[in-house]
């Protein structure tokens, strides 16, 4: 016997009908071109090559479509209207999850950092870029949103969930209209600043590239322009001792020996 459809709201596998899987494709399409605007809006001297870009952005995908599919299956295991526990599961996502989501990348990037797994640093992938380092990195993160889940339904256990689905979607008496809101308007808003948040949270922060010399040593330009500058108005002017002892008396100049300046070549 099918689930009572509620007076208000979507009835019982609406989120899985045809309409609202078409709405799901629609807002997939619609948020993550949301971090191909984010790519073109990045200084050109600090974009991504789309190869990097792809490895970061997979990662929020891969992120994204466990979370989304995870409040779909807790949505449809109680008779209550499954849009109103989708939209409360993806307001504590956005939320309180945030706020997991930026702990778990920390505390993974220091745990990375402090035990010197360099591939396993976020946004961090080799030169070439290694797909090893990118699956890694795709495990942590989505560990992260494992983390970040449970923390949500635990919390929703707290009760008193119930009046807040009927202060957000009791009044509208459309189930259609409310399966748009949950399942495109919303969500497309929420995940866009979501997406353009973590994007640059998990993303490799932009440094400047340190000059090698031919020793390996790292220097920056700056410092490398001031050792030129010093080599350049410092020559070695080195006499010979023994010569000048005894080129003394001629000081007039014609047998007093003198090596050549000698200038460092710095490359």
């Amino acid at each position: 016997m099918a689930a009572p459809r509620p007076a208000h709201g979507c009835g019982s596998g609406a989120l899985l009908g045809r309409f609202g899987v078409l709405l799901q494709a629609l807002l997939a399409l619609c948020a993550f071109s949301t971090l191909m605007l984010k790519r073109f809006q990045e200084p050109k001297a600090e974009r991504r090559p789309w190869r990097i870009w792809f490895y970061d952005t997979s990662k929020q995908a891969i992120g994204a479509l466990f979370i989304h599919f995870a409040n779909v299956f807790l949505s449809d295991l109680t008779e209550e209207d499954p849009c109103s526990l989708y939209l409360i599961n993806f307001i504590l996502d956005a939320t309180l999850g945030m706020l997991l989501i930026w702990l778990g990348v920390k505390v993974v990037s220091w745990i990375v950092q402090h035990k010197k797994y360099t591939y396993l640093v976020f946004g961090e992938y080799g030169d070439p870029p290694q797909a090893a380092a990118w699956i890694g990195q795709c495990i942590l993160y989505l560990l992260i949103m494992v983390f970040e889940k449970t923390v949500i339904s635990l919390v929703l256990l707290i009760p008193g969930w119930t009046k807040l689905q009927q202060i957000l979607l009791g009044y509208i008496p459309s189930p259609q209209l409310e399966l748009v809101l949950v399942m495109f308007v919303v969500p497309f808003i929420v995940n866009a600043i979501m997406f353009w948040v973590v994007d640059s949270l998990i993303m490799r922060k932009y440094k400047q590239k340190d000059a090698l010399d031919i020793n390996g040593s790292t220097e920056t330009p700056r410092a490398r322009r001031t050792e030129e500058s010093q080599v350049l108005l410092s020559p070695d002017m080195d006499f010979d001792q023994s010569e000048s002892d005894q080129d003394i008396p001629g000081l007039w100049g014609t047998n007093q020996k003198m090596k050549q300046p000698s200038y460092q070549v710095v490359i």
